[in-house]
């Protein structure tokens, strides 16, 4: 599929213009058009009898837009480069386009305008299920395009007010409101929301020694009270019509104060004592981000595309742990945890026509990561010089550390049209970075990755498809394993050290997928089979001095990571109920790797067996009116994490979310939402070994815990104008 020169604002409007000429009737009854290239294309008249509220609304009656959304299958994991935390720019990110571009972002990505964008500013949406030389993102299964309507002049405003009320009867408001329009060449998206992330949440602890008997007990209480803030803008204008810039900003505070209340008694001691802790943790986070791009179309077709992004992620952690007596209260913890991520990443590619079926794009990209921080930690001794900057305790570590990469990459990606039915789309990266580290440890390292990706898509038939894609990926590796940091879920350790040694995950990743699309838009079923071959796979490994036992995050050696998915969507049409809508999906995973203590093969950390969700959403026929239900699950068992001195077995109940939401008075949309209403138990239990490692040493006990955060209420009131 080739575009002619500026045909492409918005992407793929001269085809659809076209199967709109071909197939008005269709347009006429409302009914979604699928092209030549197995594009699928929804207007906005589909949608109208449920009278959406916003993009995000649109896409929520499409069948199968879960498998658009979400990937279609073994995505992420071990070894992959996918998500916010992604290498640089790259040819991925998330597969929505706006417009036919993507969002140059990594926090203001297209997902995030999905809620943002009026419903009736939307002109048509597609689904894009062939791969193109024209499309802003590269290898996804498939990728979701939100047109806008095109005017001289056009404006909306959407607004969004909500109040939650959680199980302990606090009740916190929020809102949102966005506003999107154009004038003449400029187009502008500006948006501005607060939402409650309150929590109160509750736990029970019990800890049993090696022959059964009991050790202690802790009662947990622990509130939170957050409420982020986020501004964004997303600005484009049209210059002529070979030339158009675009404009990304956001800014997020997303403070999250937290106080945790630990009661706990001890019964290996007579009588039984009982003790109060109380931990006060003052968690400072702010984001921003700009991005843009500026492209140019020649005359012959050919575009020349250039990226750029700059943002800054800034955390100060600081906890301070007292026990309580009465009215006496005594600080032995203090824990000063600082951190400053940033990115600066410049993109540049050429697109070329090669024939009438085959299309060119090469470039190269530049990125620099760096990576800021610092720990102090402060503890209660009988002995030793207290010192103010560590909270009036002992000083027991002061870390301070860089870390910096310099990285470029090279690319060219090939695209084949091979005939009506078949596509090919070949890519070839080939990647040099630089790491450097300074302060208590420096060090300098070099890296060199050659990653190809061969994607293959044949249509079997106008509703059978086949995808199959075999790509070598490289992840992004945390700088945070690079130096000491603090770690929030052991109440026995305050800190984790650092490697300055690890590398970077690798993977081999297959993936079959087919894919068959009912008549008359009546559902979608999905299958995917996965194998991913990993490198250099990274969890605890051994880094014990001759006084201490010690492990932190490093590399273990190969793995691997396979499995398969079976994804449903259904219109219940054979029933006459053509306005219910079910979805449903099943993934069953299996991995293996070699553990460093124990010497025993096993899965990855925290990757269970696999996991399931179904989706129930009815609208009324007779009245505005539409609900539904979204269930999510897990199966039980396999989620281990093992470190040097304890192994952990992770376990939680479904996520469930009920909703009711109705078109009302003042043309306004009223949604009542339910969120956990059985509470949603987490679960942990902990064996703890002492003496040694889990392979030398004793268990000395097994706390076994649970916590709940309880059920959420929500009521939302929607409006534009």
């Amino acid at each position: 599929m080739r575009l002619a020169p500026y045909s492409r604002k918005p992407l793929f409007t001269a085809l659809a213009l076209c199967a709109a000429l071909q197939s008005s009737a269709l347009f006429a009854q409302s009914e979604p058009v699928t092209t030549n290239d197995s594009t699928v294309t929804y207007p906005a008249s589909y949608f109208a009898e449920f009278e959406p509220f916003s993009a995000n609304d649109m896409l929520d009656r499409i069948p199968g837009i879960t498998v658009a959304r979400q990937g279609a299958g073994g995505g992420g994991g071990p070894g992959s480069s996918s998500g916010s935390n992604r290498r640089g720019l790259g040819l991925g990110g998330e597969q929505i386009l706006i417009n036919g571009r993507r969002i140059t972002g990594k926090g203001n990505e297209g997902n995030s305008q999905l809620s943002r964008i009026p419903a009736d500013q939307v002109q048509y949406i597609e689904i894009i299920r062939g791969t193109s030389g024209d499309l802003d993102v590269r290898g996804g299964s498939q990728v979701i395009n939100i047109v806008l309507l095109e005017a001289e002049s056009r404006s909306s405003i959407a607004y969004e007010l909500n109040t939650d009320q959680y199980h302990d009867g606090e009740i916190k408001p929020g809102g949102k409101i966005s506003l999107t329009g154009s004038r003449g060449a400029f187009e502008y998206l500006v948006s501005a929301e607060t939402e409650p992330r309150w929590e109160y949440r509750k736990g029970f602890e019990v800890s049993t020694l090696a022959d059964g008997s009991l050790n202690n007990t802790v009662r947990r209480d622990t509130v939170t009270d957050s409420q982020p803030f986020v501004l964004s803008a997303n600005l484009g204008y049209q210059f002529t019509d070979q030339d158009i810039a675009h404009l990304n900003a956001q800014f997020e505070n997303s403070d999250a104060p937290f106080v945790d209340d630990r009661f706990l008694t001890d019964y290996q001691v007579n009588p039984i004592v009982s003790t109060v802790e109380e931990d006060i943790n003052d968690n400072n986070s702010e984001f921003w981000e700009i991005g843009g791009d500026y492209e140019h179309t020649f005359s012959n077709g050919n575009r020349w595309k250039t990226q750029f992004i700059v943002n800054e992620d800034e955390s100060d952690s600081l906890r301070e742990r007292f026990v309580v007596d009465g009215s006496k209260r005594t600080k032995d913890l203090f824990l000063d945890n600082y951190n400053r991520y940033r990115e600066r990443i410049i993109r540049t590619s050429y697109s070329m026509g090669l024939s009438n079926t085959q299309d060119l794009e090469f470039g190269i990209e530049r990125a620099q990561t760096i990576l800021d921080s610092t720990l102090q930690l402060g503890l209660l001794t009988n002995s030793g010089t207290t010192s103010a900057r560590f909270g009036g305790l002992t000083p027991i570590t002061d870390a301070d550390a860089t870390v910096e990469e310099i990285r470029y990459e090279t690319f060219a990606v090939h695209n084949w049209q091979i005939n009506d039915r078949m596509s090919l789309e070949s890519t070839l990266i080939f990647e040099q970075s630089e790491i450097a580290q300074s302060g208590d440890v420096s060090k300098t390292r070099d890296f060199n990755f050659v990653r190809p990706k061969v994607d293959y898509r044949f249509d079997l038939t106008p509703s059978l498809q086949l995808r199959a894609t075999i790509e070598k990926d490289v992840a992004q590796l945390s700088f945070n394993d690079f130096t000491a940091n603090a770690v929030g879920n052991d109440d026995e350790q305050n800190a984790v050290a650092g490697n300055p040694d690890i590398r970077q995950e690798q993977s081999w990743r297959y993936d079959l997928n087919l894919e068959y699309r009912f008549n008359n838009d009546n559902g979608v079923v999905n299958t995917n089979v996965f194998y991913h071959d990993l490198e250099d796979v990274i969890d605890r490994i051994d880094v014990s001095t001759p006084d201490t036992i010690l492990a932190a995050n490093g590399n273990l050696g190969d793995g691997e990571r396979f499995g398969a998915a079976i994804d449903g969507s259904f219109r219940l049409a054979g029933w006459n109920l053509p306005n219910i809508l079910l979805t449903s999906r099943v993934q069953v995973e299996d991995s293996s790797v070699t553990d460093p203590f124990l010497g025993i093969d096993r899965r990855l950390r925290q990757q269970g067996k696999g996991s399931y969700r179904f989706g129930f959403r009815h609208d009324l026929d007779s009245r505005p009116i539409n609900y539904g239900i979204n269930y999510n699950d897990s199966f039980e068992g396999g989620r281990l994490a093992y470190d040097i001195d304890k192994i952990e077995d992770y376990d939680q109940d479904a996520f469930i979310m009920a909703f009711v939401e109705l078109q009302g008075w003042g043309g306004l949309t009223y949604r009542f939402e339910a969120t956990n209403v059985h509470e949603q138990y987490r679960c942990r239990v902990r064996t703890r070994y002492e003496n040694g490692t889990i392979a030398t040493g004793t268990i000395s006990e097994i706390e076994d815990s649970c916590s709940h955060a309880g059920e959420k209420y929500a009521i939302k009131i929607r409006g534009t104008f």
